[in-house]
């Protein structure tokens, strides 16, 4: 990298400016004499400074909105710390960090957050950085695609990663995307991980597999069902599955037609078999028969509550889910469903419809760990439901 300021090109800088504000030049001239008091930093705020790289690596590799990173608190270290130390390393936690290269958020984003970072820095007194300028070059070249790809850290520090359609309706369906009631109902199942440990768990709507990937590798269910029924959904679920190293291999579920479903297996760290289904699965088409068959202890759903339309149908398939497949069974299947509550109409009429046939649901205390950025002033619910006779 060049260390003078005129030598990372001036077309970089001049859209870096256009993009993240103006005013470089300015700052900087005024920098030096903005060598203001910078005290001797205390102990809590080199915490803070520390923090913030790996801050930024959560939220930039889930492709949060830029107002849920830590910017204010970016702009004070540079504005009361003259070097551009902090920027780097964020740089390294993000556009530049290996995992970006492989599994990269889309180039509209990655634009977006550069110009963001080039704002905040030219309204300090922070020496220049042309790593910053370089970066926004290349992306200001890059063809956007249809895809991109977030990647949600875990606590063991292994990855789900995920490719999405960048569009929230493509295709005629909105289960291309990643929805934040999937997000809080993860957090909660990593909370309660023997509510689906050694059970085989059916997912309704998996969309694209985030809440099934997320239970698969860190609660240990011996058998675990993910399902949709749009066939695009469907396919890029598939492909998410195999890319967080489950096995899904083509045998003979004929549950659903030749080719609605998928199956497999793989050894997971606790050294059990974890049998992985991807199935085609149509509430208002599969039967009573077909249900009895996958035997579901456990069965969850995110985000499916958002229209009247899809409630009577929804309604439907969970009578055969928890009353009709236990019946001679001896068996109690329960359902956790996380719903983000955008309509109250819409998810009064649900549990109005519950209540008429007989279907018990108890709201369920949210999670207390925050593991996924999201924002979490979002209006969200966890229902257990369950029959009683």
């Amino acid at each position: 990298m060049s260390g003078a300021w005129g030598a990372a090109g001036p077309g970089a800088r001049a859209g870096g400016a256009a993009g993240g504000g103006s005013g470089g030049a300015g700052a900087r001239a005024g920098g030096a004499a903005g060598a203001r008091a910078r005290g001797a930093v205390t102990e809590q705020q080199q915490r803070q400074r520390q923090g913030l790289p790996g801050s930024f690596h959560r939220c930039f590799s889930a492709m949060c909105r830029l107002e849920m990173f830590p910017m204010a608190e970016l702009q004070e270290w540079l504005q009361n710390n003259g070097d551009s130390t902090l920027l780097q390393e964020i740089l390294q936690q993000t556009v530049l960090h290996p995992l970006c290269n492989k599994y990269p958020p889309s180039v509209k984003y990655r634009r977006r957050f550069l110009s963001e970072l080039i704002k905040k820095h030219e309204l300090t007194s922070s020496e220049p950085l042309d790593q910053l300028y370089d970066a926004l070059g290349e992306v200001l070249n890059a063809e956007e695609s249809e895809t991109c790809h977030k990647n949600y850290l875990l606590p063991s520090k292994e990855y789900v990663t995920l490719t999405e359609n960048v569009a929230i309706i493509s295709g005629g369906t909105t289960g291309l995307v990643t929805w934040e009631a999937a997000l809080y109902f993860a957090e909660w199942a990593m909370e309660n991980p023997e509510v689906f440990h050694g059970r085989t768990v059916l997912e309704l709507g998996s969309g694209i597999g985030f809440t099934g990937i997320t239970i698969c590798k860190t609660c240990s269910p011996k058998r675990y069902m993910f399902s949709d029924c749009h066939p695009g959904v469907l396919q890029q679920l598939r492909k998410n599955i195999l890319s967080n190293g489950l096995l899904l291999d083509s045998c003979a579920w004929s549950l659903l037609g030749p080719e609605a479903d998928v199956e497999g297996s793989v050894e997971p760290a606790g050294g059990r078999t974890l049998n992985v289904a991807a199935l085609g699965l149509d509430w208002e088409e599969v039967s009573r028969e077909q249900i009895a068959q996958l035997q579901a202890d456990v069965i969850v759903a995110t985000d499916i509550v958002y229209d009247p339309e899809v409630v009577f149908c929804l309604i439907s398939v969970l009578e055969k889910l928890l009353i009709h497949a236990s019946e001679g069974t001896g068996r109690h299947p329960v359902m956790y469903v996380a719903s983000t509550i955008r309509n109250p109409e819409t998810y009064h009429l649900f549990k109005t419809e519950l209540d008429k046939v007989a279907i018990k649901h108890q709201v369920i205390k949210s999670p207390t760990t925050k593991v996924f950025p999201y924002n979490r002033s979002t209006k969200i619910e966890l229902l257990r439901l369950h029959h009683e006779k």
